[in-house]
């Protein structure tokens, strides 16, 4: 009996350990899939769609190749669609029968476009020479676009390939106790071989010639010694039939179920978008939290070099508007005396605070705040940036020096953005139009203003530096044979609100404070020196200057029907123009 055992746990042994082997070697799946295509034809733009990455669950690498540069970018596909726009491009989708990557050239009316690489509109862009291989995760409402440079045709071979599980997480365990089972056998081969040679081998009955037949008598000894023989057979029996039957039982046991998955890889899952669930659509933010470090980024980078160089041509490429003008009026002065101050440096980061406007058409806005970790005295900057059209980058229009003990109004999260009011909008306590000409008000007539109760004195330190008391004072110090008049006026910048959460807004609006100086009597003069002067090229007039001033303001203004105050946020006031009055 122990060399039966010792047998089958040879026999199970071998059936464990080689079933595990072979789920490692012969019956391992594949451990991915790829899927190609070619495309031909002379379009500069190619776009494989978000579904096609998504025809099978896991991360997705994406290969690219070509004759010469790749430029690879993603971004959501409203996005992507909006960029190409008239252009003939390469559509790549997955064909939902056979699941293979298919290609269709859509013709457009433009055959060159600009170079995407480095757009602002991308989530993430990449560039090569030759051949690129990207591993990404993205959802179905995201897509790639590939390029040459916007001239030359796009890269010609695309594929596609996913990761399969094709891991046996019972190889292990079966080769294990198969291991198990063959050290029990030969546990069970030893203890049948020393019993054996305990008992001197096997042994049988001397056989005795046959006697002569007798006359039968009563032997009770042999009744008793045939009954013995049948006990220990009985008992034999009653000891090899469970034994079998735990054979069985184990063997039967030992059936290993394929692993997780192994019928799916085999037949190979159906190619298809993944799905979502149906719910309330809401226009997506402008921008994401990780594009905006990038453009932030992209813009600091501009402002530092233009500022140093004093270029009109580069600040223009990422400033407009409000901002612009300051810069400008600040380079001409700078060109004529070089003892002016550079305008306010853009940090390239970190951003702390990020709100998008809630649409998918442009233009878009999006507000956000940078600290300067090289200098941490310096007040943080805030940033109002506009993207004009989908293959324009965006602009600071705005670039506002935040109070410094300025508590900011809660906002939306960046994922999900907010929205641009109407420069008339009834929704808040005074319509941006309003708030610009009220303050104006204040800084020229202080108490006296009408509206001197609506806006929180307390902070505001522009009144502190242009307001009543010190015109009065440059007044007082001025030549008896001059005189000095104030005024201001809407500035040619657009106001911009941005909703926060309370129903208020955050709001930039630009406003001209003008000086005009100018002697009392004909035949005197008035002498200009510093600003003024850098920026008119006068120095003596007898007919007197205008100085404008451009101020970018920062306020929250609170919703309507609200109890609170107007609240300065922030501001950047500069000497933007100055004329000789006729």
């Amino acid at each position: 009996m122990r060399f039966v055992l010792a047998i089958v746990s040879f026999m199970l042994a071998a059936v464990l350990m080689g079933y595990g082997i072979a789920q490692q070697t012969i019956l391992a799946t594949p451990d991915e899939v790829s899927v190609s295509t070619e495309t031909d034809g002379t379009a500069p733009l190619t776009v494989v769609d978000g579904a096609a990455f998504n025809a099978y669950e896991g991360k997705q690498t994406i290969s690219v190749e070509g004759p010469g540069r790749i430029v690879a970018a993603y971004g959501r596909t409203t996005d992507v669609v909006a960029w190409v726009g008239d252009a003939s491009y390469n559509l790549v989708t997955v064909d939902p029968e056979s699941g293979e990557l298919v290609s269709e050239t859509i013709t457009g009316s433009e055959q060159e476009v600009p170079d995407p690489y480095a757009s602002d509109l991308w989530l993430e862009d990449y560039t090569a020479d030759l051949s690129l291989a990207l591993t990404v995760k993205i959802p179905s409402n995201v897509s790639f676009i590939l390029a040459a440079d916007g001239v030359e045709p796009a890269p010609n071979a695309v594929s596609l390939t996913w990761p399969l599980d094709n891991s046996t997480p019972w190889a292990t365990p079966l080769i294990m106790g198969g291991a198990a089972v063959l050290l029990l056998g030969l546990i069970f081969l030893m203890w049948a071989v020393h019993h054996m040679r305990r008992s001197g081998g096997p042994r049988r009955k001397p056989q005795k010639m046959p006697k002569v037949p007798k006359k039968p008598r009563y032997r009770p000894s042999k009744r008793v010694s045939r009954g013995s023989e049948a006990s220990t057979i009985k008992t034999t029996t009653r000891i090899a039939i469970p034994v079998l039957l735990l054979s069985a039982l184990v063997l039967s046991g030992c059936t290993v179920t394929s692993s997780p998955g192994a019928s799916e890889v085999a037949n190979g899952p159906t190619p298809g978008p993944t799905s979502t669930s149906a719910g309330t659509e809401t226009l997506p933010p402008a921008a994401s939290v990780r594009q905006l470090e990038k453009i932030v980024a992209r813009v600091s980078a501009v402002a530092v070099e233009a500022d140093e160089d004093g270029d009109a041509d580069l600040i223009k490429t990422r400033f407009s508007s409000a901002a612009l003008e300051y810069r400008l009026a600040n380079y001409t002065m700078r060109e004529a005396d070089s003892a002016i101050a550079a305008p306010i440096a853009i940090p390239d980061g970190p951003v702390q605070l990020t709100l998008p406007q809630q649409t998918e058409s442009w233009p878009r806005t999006v507000f956000t705040i940078i600290l300067d970790e090289a200098d941490t005295t310096v007040a943080p900057i805030a940033l109002f940036l506009e993207q004009a059209s989908p293959r324009e980058n965006y602009k600071v229009s705005y670039a506002v020096s935040l109070e410094p003990s300025v508590v900011f109004p809660d906002v939306v999260a960046a994922s999900v953005g907010t929205s641009r009011l109407d420069k008339d909008s009834a929704l808040l306590r005074s319509t941006p139009t309003e708030v610009a000409l009220d303050y104006a008000e204040i800084l020229e007539q202080d108490v006296e203003s009408d509206s001197y109760l609506d806006f929180d004195p307390e902070g505001d330190s522009l009144r502190v530096n242009v307001g009543l008391a010190v015109k009065n004072k440059e007044k007082s110090e001025l030549s008896s044979t001059a005189t000095l008049t104030y005024g201001h006026e809407l500035g040619t910048a657009d106001p911009i609100a941005m909703s926060t959460i309370d129903a208020g807004a955050i709001v930039a609006v630009h406003l001209y404070e003008t000086k005009e100086a100018k002697p009392k009597e004909e035949g005197s003069a008035v002498t200009f020196s510093g600003q003024t002067k850098a920026l008119s090229g006068i120095s003596i007039t007898e007919t007197g200057i205008k100085s404008t001033y451009g101020d970018q303001l920062l306020f929250y203004v609170p919703a309507a029907g609200s109890g609170e105050k107007i609240v300065l946020l922030g501001y950047t006031q500069g000497l933007v123009a100055a004329t000789e009055l006729k």
